[in-house]
């Protein structure tokens, strides 16, 4: 009985959250894997069922292989440039310093930078999107392009030639998101036992040795996480390729993503059944990502 009113009391606090949870996040995953079975355009009273052929079609749309090769990219740029980044300067503002009196130190003033690093991760999409939209005009009235033209240097058009709009794009991606991760691996490196840092400080190692030899192999864990989320958020990416970009994707696909291909398949072209069978597939793709990034990069847990 006693058992019982354990989980009586628990089963009463997780109802609502489970309840809520099954409606506004199982229950749209279970339409949308219904609709992309369908050619509904979503007037339709009753969907047109279709079987796979939804499916059949994503493989010869060369939109579609166009947003996944823009995926690639920016899974393989986004993580890989943001971790080194954040760990760089999360290292730099936690041991950085050297040794002073009885530990390790980071950087002058390194409180206060990384709240400067943190601020872009509060503010809105789209408010970086329209801030760095100012930072990229192709004219004089853009701040990188004003300050060009005033060295006497051609204006770029960042966002407007393809073969730089995808990696302008990435960029912001970066810089919004890397002061996050040298807040989360800074957290990191404080649980660290500073003993470590003393005792092989002591024994001549530099900084680079540090930081290979024990700051590395002790944040395993957390690089993991901060590289599944990563991973994640570049199969998402919808509102700064929405605001940011020439023409939602443009110019000429060259920053398409399939969320936003979803989007515009959905409500400007009214295919909600195939546009539903973009989104299954990116379901997939998103959980094999995080499957096999979590499978290949686990290890015995090390015991500080």
């Amino acid at each position: 009985m006693e058992r019982l009113r354990k989980y009586g009391f628990v089963a009463g606090f997780l109802v609502v959250p489970l309840t809520l949870y099954l409606v506004f996040v199982i229950s749209p995953y279970i339409q949308a894997f219904q609709l992309a079975l369908t050619s509904w355009n979503g007037y339709q009273r009753k969907p047109t069922y279709v079987g796979l052929a939804n499916f059949g079609k994503l493989f010869g749309d060369e939109v579609f292989w166009q947003a996944i090769r823009n995926h690639a990219v920016i899974l393989l740029v986004l993580p890989l440039l943001t971790i080194a980044l954040a760990l760089f300067f999360a290292f730099l503002l936690n041991l950085g310093g050297g040794s002073r009196g009885s530990g390790m130190r980071g950087v002058w003033g390194s409180t206060f930078y990384k709240v400067v690093f943190f601020a872009p991760q509060v503010l809105a999409v789209a408010v970086v999107s329209v801030l760095w939209k100012a930072i990229y005009r192709p004219d004089e009235s853009g701040v990188i392009n004003g300050a060009l033209i005033k060295m006497g240097f051609d204006p770029v058009g960042w966002l407007t030639e393809p073969s730089l709009a995808l990696w302008s794009l990435l960029a912001v991606m970066i810089w919004q998101a890397v002061g996050f991760y040298v807040v989360l691996f800074s957290a990191g490196m404080a649980a660290i036992p500073k003993d470590y840092f003393e005792a092989a400080a002591l024994d001549g190692a530099g900084r680079f040795r540090l930081f290979f030899s024990i700051t590395l192999p002790l944040l395993r864990d957390t690089i993991q996480v901060g590289w599944v989320y990563l991973g994640i958020a570049a199969f998402d990416c919808f509102a700064l390729v929405q605001v940011l970009s020439v023409t939602a994707g443009g110019p000429d696909g060259a920053t398409t993503v399939l969320p936003v291909e979803i989007y515009k398949t959905a409500f400007s072209y009214n295919k909600v059944g195939y546009a539903s069978a973009m989104g299954v597939a990116l379901f997939f793709l998103t959980i094999t990502f995080a499957v096999l990034t979590l499978r290949v990069s686990r290890r015995e847990k090390i015991e500080l």
